[in-house]
């Protein structure tokens, strides 16, 4: 239902020891909507996304995911909730049918859409190779559909494009495009590579050092700030009051230090979907 709360934080805080990860982050998020969540490495998004799932206990604060907490119903929320992780795990051994035979027999479902599923991600003519022969970006298009597999009303994907190649990208993007509008689903895209969340997400929070800078559409945030329309514009402006002169580590979203695959945070074992 449009218009609908999926995702509800208040307060919500994580802290490691002495350092403060999340910091006192409150937004909500609604039905069908396809929502960045964006910040450079260490900004705290994944650390988030695994609060959201009930895979991280907060410090402080709490959250509601479809209605329920996570911490007190985690294997409903898990039931309702796709993730694909920013790490994608595969079984070499096994194919791209096998592997959601494997999830949808793990989560109990007994009729899964398995063909629905690889046609949708474009997988289905190489349904039965096995997964160890694939290229990056088809491991990338496995992982969303493993997550697509209990045809959840919620997913969070946790940098999906991460090294694809410009055509791998492109097809990534039109996938996340098409999934509201054709399964109703509402996404949550966590990335720091700003030119690619602008062309799909309707409305983006900006985090950084775990602490909320800026919620809303671009346009919005722009006429906030009084800046141009776009996001990498928007972006700077936000974090330059935030970091001043640190700004300058930052190329394009992107941080100097980690390269790909070098996240700022665990990801749950095993194949990428949530289990």
């Amino acid at each position: 239902m449009a218009g609908e709360k999926v995702v509800e934080t208040f307060g919500l805080t994580k802290t490691y020891g002495r350092e403060t990860v999340v910091n006192n982050l409150s937004l909500s998020i609604e039905s069908g909507e396809i929502f960045g969540l964006l910040g450079p490495n260490g900004a705290g998004k994944t650390t988030t996304l695994l609060m959201l799932l009930g895979l991280s206990e907060p410090s402080g604060g709490h959250c509601r995911v479809l209605g329920l907490d996570p911490l007190k119903k985690p294997l409903e929320v898990k039931s309702k909730v796709g993730y694909m992780a920013e790490n994608m795990g595969i079984f070499p051994e096994l194919t791209a049918r096998e592997h959601l035979r494997f999830l949808a027999d793990l989560n109990g479902i007994k009729k899964p859409a398995i063909n629905d599923c690889l046609e949708l991600v474009g997988l289905l003519g190489a349904a039965d190779k096995k997964a160890g022969a694939y290229s990056r970006g088809m491991r990338q298009r496995l992982g969303l559909a493993e997550t697509l597999i209990k045809e959840p009303k919620l997913a969070f994907l946790d940098e999906p494009t991460l090294g694809l190649d410009p055509d791998g990208i492109a097809t990534m993007l039109e996938l996340i495009v098409r999934l509201p509008k054709e399964k109703g689903l509402t996404i949550v895209l966590s990335s720091h590579l700003l030119h690619l969340v602008e062309r799909v997400a309707g409305k983006v929070a900006i985090l950084n050092q775990g602490r909320l800078l800026a919620l809303g559409g671009v346009g919005e945030l722009s006429e906030k700030s009084g800046l141009p329309g776009d996001l990498e514009t928007v972006y700077r402006h936000y974090l330059k009051a935030d970091m001043g002169s640190e700004i300058d580590g930052l190329v394009l979203g992107q941080e100097k230090g980690p390269g790909p695959g070098q996240g700022q945070g665990p990801s749950p074992d095993g194949p990428g979907a949530l289990t």
